[in-house]
Parts: structure tokens; sequence; C-alpha cells
């Protein structure tokens, strides 16, 4: 959960939301690979689930921060 927030210790806010979706991309790829390579799930279905799960996440917390 740290590498999210680290990225925010940047002065400027566009450097630090780009190196903040490029660390969750990265955590999100290496989960559909450990997916795919220990748990024996296909690839394209690994990073379909895990894509959804990001969106769902990324949504959530959307709407949590609009209320």
């Amino acid at each position: 959960g740290i590498g999210h927030t680290l990225p925010f210790l940047i002065g400027d806010f566009r450097l630090a939301m780009t190196a903040a979706v490029l660390v969750v991309v990265l955590e999100l790829g290496i989960i559909s690979w450990i997916r795919h390579r220990y748990m024996e799930t296909p690839t394209l279905s690994a990073v379909l689930q895990v894509g959804l799960g990001g969106v769902l996440v990324f949504i959530t917390g959307i709407l949590i921060g609009s209320s």
C-alpha cells in the first residue's frame, strides 16, 4: 500500500499522479502474472479478473471520495 502514496511526496501533482498510476499498473500486472504462474489461471482470464477488480476499486474510491 505504501507504493501508492510515496509518489505524492513529489511536489508536482501531475507528476506524482502519473507515478502513482504507473505503480498501480505495475502492481496489477504482477498480480496477474502470479495468478497465471502459480494458480494456473489462463493469461487473458487473469488479466481480465485483476483488471476488473482494479476498476471496481477505482470506482469505489471515486464514490467514497465524492460523498
